[in-house]
């Protein structure tokens, strides 16, 4: 088994993209090892989708396509990150009790420290940046899934 797996797709800015990306990471996770039904699956799937969505709503037209990777290293460390090429980082925004959004990146922090992770995010090349989480791989030895998924 290699020390490291890489895996990722580009795709539009686009409001379907996040479901993509998910259904995308999803299928990645279980040919890794890791079953549909777990845990760890039910976080990575929230926080791409929140990560996508702040990729879509958020880059306000200036990013015309998204990247999620997905990297699982030394069978220790599973990270996934989503890059778009807007300049502007995220931030956490003031959650007012009767707002309906703005608490993407306040879940997503929560739900990489719940799990033994840490959320951080990069610059890339062309001005952009990439949000990562990194979390601890649960699913043991990362196998071709004999269902589960």
């Amino acid at each position: 088994m290699a020390d490291h797996q890489e895996a990722s797709v580009t795709l539009p800015s686009d409001p379907a993209s996040v479901a993509a990306a998910r259904r995308y990471v999803a299928e990645v996770l279980c040919e890794w090892g890791l079953p549909d039904d777990a845990e760890t699956a039910d976080s990575v799937r929230l926080i791409v989708s929140e990560l996508a969505t702040n990729a879509v709503q958020h880059t306000f037209g200036q990013s015309p396509t998204f990247t999620v990777d997905i990297r699982l290293e030394r069978e220790e460390w599973l990270r996934v990150g989503v890059t778009d090429s807007y300049p502007r980082w995220p931030k956490r925004l003031p959650a007012a009790v009767q707002q309906d959004n703005g608490r993407g990146m306040v879940i997503i922090r929560w739900l990489a420290v719940e799990a033994g992770g840490r959320l951080s995010v990069t610059p890339t090349e062309d001005g952009g940046k990439t949000v990562w989480i990194a979390l601890p791989w649960t699913a043991g030895t990362p196998i071709a899934a004999a269902g589960g998924c």
